[in-house]
């Protein structure tokens, strides 16, 4: 079977093939754990109706049969499990370099996301407490408060990708990404000390699918759903249809995910000295 994979999963997969477990199975997901130091250590096969996570294999034909602890192969540019070899035949960028901005436009975008997110019935997974600490870090450029709140986060609330890291994803893109596009250097510089310190033992505080994926927001990469987000804040799109298809991934995964955009947009202004 054909498959189009992340570039974020490019050195697994062209390194000499290695065993590895089915981590959970699902009808449009299934997750398989590679036995490596070497991030990232989780590969996620969907199809095209499934979220297309940063870490993703995508496929044209559905998953069945497929069941948590069964055995897998990966590299070599194969993925073997179940009697099924995937062979990838082309790549996407999970972390594409968004269009210059300025600062006025994502003001008026900060805006725009703070009333579609503050009307929705789709909220957070957790509030107050290392919350705010976080954010009021990130906006004064404390990188004490801003790593102190964020290793409290890290692994908070339940599910394969707790709110807490989820936050912290799109924390961790927002900043880096928007910081970028706008030309705020402080921005990107606490992007890469809270990566630093968040990436540094997220194997052992979380579960490996979500360590996984805050791996790849250290790096800026995102699922398709966050990214378009990303780009209707830069480039004075729509905000609403995208951000509404966040909001409603998951139980609370897509909120988590907005409050962490909203939070490193703002972020971005204030170290801005907007």
């Amino acid at each position: 079977m054909p498959g189009a994979a992340s570039m974020a999963v490019r050195p697994a997969l062209e390194t000499p093939r290695r065993p590895a477990r089915v981590l959970a199975a699902f009808p449009a997901a299934v997750y398989l754990e590679l036995r490596t130091e070497v991030e990232p250590h989780v590969i996620a096969l969907v199809t095209g109706e499934a979220t297309r996570l940063p870490n993703a294999v995508v496929l044209t034909d559905p998953l069945d049969g497929f069941a948590a602890g069964d055995e897998a192969w990966v590299g070599d540019g194969f993925i073997e499990v179940g009697g099924l070899a995937i062979r990838i035949r082309r790549w996407w960028d999970p972390a594409p370099a968004l269009p210059r901005t300025d600062l006025g436009r994502l003001a008026e975008s900060l805006a725009q996301l703070g009333e579609i997110c503050d009307a929705s019935a789709r909220r957070p997974g957790l509030t107050g407490g290392a919350c705010e600490l976080l954010a009021d870090g990130c906006h004064s450029g404390s990188l004490v408060n801003a790593v102190t709140s964020a290793e409290q986060l890290m692994g908070l609330g339940p599910g394969l990708t707790p709110s807490g890291d989820d936050m912290l994803a799109g924390l961790l893109v927002a900043l880096r990404q928007l910081g970028a596009a706008a030309g705020v250097d402080r921005a990107v510089w606490l992007a890469g000390w809270l990566a630093a310190a968040v990436t540094f033992d997220a194997r052992t505080r979380t579960t490996p699918i979500s360590a996984t994926l805050l791996d790849c927001a250290a790096r800026g990469e995102a699922s398709m759903e966050v990214l378009a987000v990303l780009r209707a804040l830069a480039g004075g799109q729509p905000i609403e249809p995208s951000l509404h298809r966040l909001l409603h991934l998951g139980h609370t995964s897509g909120a988590d995910l907005a409050w962490g955009v909203r939070t490193g947009l703002s972020a971005v202004l204030h170290l801005s000295n907007y």
